[in-house]
């Protein structure tokens, strides 16, 4: 077994070769090498798949070494695809291995194409989508829109997500997904990261994720198959906010990155959001105090996050969603009015004000 593990240690190598300038010098018989090593991998995890505690051992001589955790043992049963993927996007790869790669992805040995008869098709897709991903972005791109690239990484990481799912983990791998997922949307812009997240979490929502729900109904599962799909889309939503609301620094990095429309409906969808994301403008707006000489209010130093208007906007967008969304943060707004003294004038408390500003515009959208 330690032989195994040895071996197994290696792919995180394997993988980053395949991506380096080093594959200048393959010829036909090292390329061939390299996919043998693929398919010894996936031969170990078809062997061990169905042994927790080996799987764990393998998972942790994986992820040695590695500065971020990407790598676990469910990307051992995709080696061939990944290695396949490295290659095809590696223009160093000289012509004639090229060629031998593009030949074993059209004819796969007996023993490649006989479990996963997609394999090649799913390469492709990915391979699309990097092309895809890989073009130019518009001049200005709308802030709220979900134009085509962001939509195509939101459903690029749900498919990831999806694929993570498929495999029997062992207890505690929930961690190292989140782990993963942490990892993936490190390598982002920040605030790319954030759009990715809210894209991919509005979409498990809206079912736009036509590709996944085409490959769902051709399984033929019916509704046990529609119900198990479900509670899958669930884990994925839950395991996004989980990497969301586990950090309140991120938390607030990500409210503050967003607009306030695109931040309720994700609040609309998911109640796990909503509450955290009240607290959060709770603690805005109580930074925030009365200038006497404008007549506004005003941020306190470098404490307050959001002027005035910026806060309005937000509370607005939450009591323009939905009516259950509406009265919760209307309840919200009356409680902390009641805390502050329950004034029905101007200046004196916040909540007051924010509370008479959005009644207002409410009786406004209801003439309209």
């Amino acid at each position: 077994m330690e032989a195994v593990l040895a071996q197994v240690e290696q792919l995180p190598a394997l993988l980053a070769v395949s991506r380096s300038a080093l594959v200048r010098d393959w010829d036909t018989l090292t390329l061939e090498r390299a996919l043998e090593w693929a398919r010894y991998f996936q031969h170990v995890h078809g062997r061990f798949c169905t042994r927790p505690r080996l799987r764990e051992a393998l998972s942790q001589r994986l992820r040695r070494g590695q500065r971020s955790p990407l790598l676990g043992f469910p990307h051992l049963g995709r080696c061939s695809q990944l290695l396949g993927l490295a290659l095809l996007e590696n223009r160093a790869l000289p012509p004639a291995a090229c060629r031998r790669l593009i030949h074993s992805l059209l004819q796969p040995s007996g023993a490649e194409a006989g479990p996963e008869p997609r394999d090649l098709a799913l390469l492709a897709r990915r391979k699309a989508a990097s092309r895809l991903l890989a073009l130019p972005r518009a001049p200005s791109p709308p802030p709220l829109g979900m134009e085509p690239q962001l939509q195509s990484e939101a459903q690029l990481l749900l498919s990831r997500l999806r694929e993570e799912r498929q495999e029997v983990e062992p207890a505690g791998e929930a961690a190292g997904r989140l782990r993963w997922l942490s990892g993936v949307l490190e390598q982002l812009p920040q605030t790319r990261a954030f759009e990715v997240v809210a894209a991919a979490l509005l979409l498990l929502r809206q079912g736009n994720g036509a590709e996944e729900a085409g490959d769902r109904a051709q399984d033929g599962n019916g509704l046990d198959g529609n119900q198990a799909s479900g509670a899958g889309e669930e884990c994925i939503a839950g395991l996004l906010l989980s990497w969301l609301l586990g950090n309140l620094e991120r938390l607030s990095s990500f409210c503050l990155s967003l607009p306030g429309s695109l931040l309720a409906s994700i609040a609309g969808h998911y109640s796990q959001f909503s509450r955290p994301y009240l607290d959060l403008l709770t603690d805005w707006g109580s930074h925030l105090h009365y200038d006497p000489l404008t007549g506004r209010w005003v941020k306190s130093f470098d404490k307050a996050k959001l002027s005035w208007e910026e806060l309005r906007e937000h509370f607005s967008c939450l009591c323009q969603w939905s009516m259950k969304l509406r009265e919760q943060t209307r309840t919200a707004l009356r409680l902390l009015k009641a805390r502050d003294g329950d004034f029905k004038v101007c200046g004196l408390s916040v909540w007051t004000d924010l509370l008479m500003e959005v009644e207002k515009h409410q009786r406004k959208v209801a003439e309209c």
